[in-house]
C-alpha cells in the first residue's frame, strides 16, 4: 500500500506543504474544514475536524507522516490556549495509532533570550501570553509518545501569505504606489522566512528519522531590516524604492489600552524594536536545504500578489 502523507489545515504553510509533497509524486490528504486545499491528482481534499478523533481516524489511515499547520481562531492568547493544545493532543494520539511522525511549523515566540542571536540549543523557555503558549505546546510535544519534529521559522513572506509584516502590510501598497508603514524600526535587522523554504524543511525531516524529536530551524537567509525587505519587493515589482516609515512604539502601546488588536500586536513589539534574528546554519547542514535567494522569493512573492489582482 502507498504510503499517504497527511496535512491538517490549508493556509500558506499547508498548502505549501501539500503541494511540495505532491510534486514529489507522493499521495497527500488534506484535512481542513472546509475541504479546501490545492487542486492535484495526488490531493485528496477531505472536510473535517481536526479535534474529531474519528476523522483524524480515517484522515491518518496509512500515513506515513502528518504536518500540523493549523493555527488560532484569533490572534490571541486565550484562543491559542483554548484550541491548539486540544487539536496539538488529538493528532498526536492519532499519528501514534497510525505510527506516524507529526511534523510542526513553529515560531520564535518560544525563545527565552531573543536579544542573541537565536540558534537550535538556545532556550525556549518564554512565559505568559502566546509566547508561553509555544512554550507549552513544544513541552507537550517533547512529552509525547508519537515522534514529532517542529521547525522554527521567523516572519513569514511569500506566496499566499497575506496577513503578515511582510505581507499584506507591505507588497499590496507597494503594487498601489504608496508608501509602507512598519511597526517597531525600519532599521533594525530581523529574519523574515520565505515560506517555501519552511516547507521544504518540513518535508525534509519528516524524510529523516535522525531528525525526530527535535527543533529545527527553516532555512533562513540573512536577517533584514523592513526597508531592505520592502526595498526588495519594489525592485521584484519594478517599482521605485517606497518611503517606509515606522509606526512609532508609543502609538501602538497607547492604542492597546483600548484595543485588543492593538494590544496582541504590542505584546511583540521586542521583535521589532531590537534585532531579532535567528541562525539556521545546522538545520540546513543536517536537513540539506537552503534558503532562496532573495531576489527568486521576492519575485515569486510579488508575482502571487499580482496574480490575486
Amino acid at each position: 500500500m502507498t504510503d499517504v502523507y497527511v496535512v491538517t489545515g490549508a493556509g500558506p504553510v499547508g498548502w505549501t506543504v501539500a503541494e511540495q509533497l505532491a510534486a514529489l509524486g507522493r499521495r497527500v490528504r488534506v484535512l481542513t474544514r472546509s475541504g479546501s486545499g490545492p487542486q492535484h491528482p495526488l490531493i485528496e481534499r477531505i472536510a473535517g475536524d481536526a479535534k474529531d478523533p474519528e476523522v483524524l481516524h480515517t484522515a491518518l489511515a496509512g500515513a506515513r507522516a502528518v504536518f500540523h499547520c493549523i493555527h488560532g481562531s484569533a490572534y490571541t492568547a486565550a484562543a491559542w490556549r483554548a484550541e491548539l493544545p486540544a487539536a496539538e493532543q488529538a493528532v498526536l494520539t492519532a499519528a501514534h495509532e497510525a505510527g506516524a511522525v507529526v511534523v510542526f511549523p513553529e515560531s520564535l515566540y518560544s525563545y527565552s533570550e531573543p536579544d542573541n542571536v537565536m540558534k537550535e540549543e538556545s532556550p525556549r523557555q518564554a512565559v505568559g501570553g502566546k509566547r508561553g503558549v509555544r512554550t507549552e505546546l513544544l513541552r507537550a510535544r517533547e512529552a509525547a509518545a508519537t515522534p514529532t519534529v517542529s521547525v522554527v521559522a521567523g516572519d513569514f513572506f511569500g506566496p499566499r501569505v497575506r496577513m503578515a509584516h511582510g505581507g499584506e502590510r507591505m507588497v499590496a501598497p507597494i503594487l498601489a504606489g504608496k508608501s509602507v508603514s512598519v511597526v517597531g524600526s525600519t532599521r533594525q535587522p530581523h529574519s523574515f522566512t520565505y515560506v517555501p523554504d519552511l516547507a521544504t524543511a518540513m518535508v525534509a525531516a519528516a524524510d529523516r528519522p535522525s531528525a525526530w524529536n527535535a527543533v529545527w530551524h527553516a532555512p533562513t537567509g540573512p536577517a533584514l531590516t523592513q526597508m531592505e525587505l520592502a526595498h526588495a519587493f519594489a525592485a521584484a515589482a519594478g517599482r521605485p524604492a517606497p518611503k517606509v516609515r515606522a509606526l512609532p512604539a508609543w502609538t501602538l502601546r497607547a492604542a492597546a489600552m483600548f484595543s485588543a488588536g492593538a494590544r496582541e500586536l504590542a505584546e511583540m513589539l521586542y521583535q521589532f524594536e531590537r534585532p531579532f534574528i535567528m541562525d539556521s546554519a545546522a538545520s540546513q547542514a543536517a536537513l540539506e536545504v537552503a534558503p532562496t535567494p532573495l531576489e527568486t522569493a521576492a519575485a515569486d512573492t510579488v508575482d502571487w500578489w499580482r496574480q490575486q489582482g
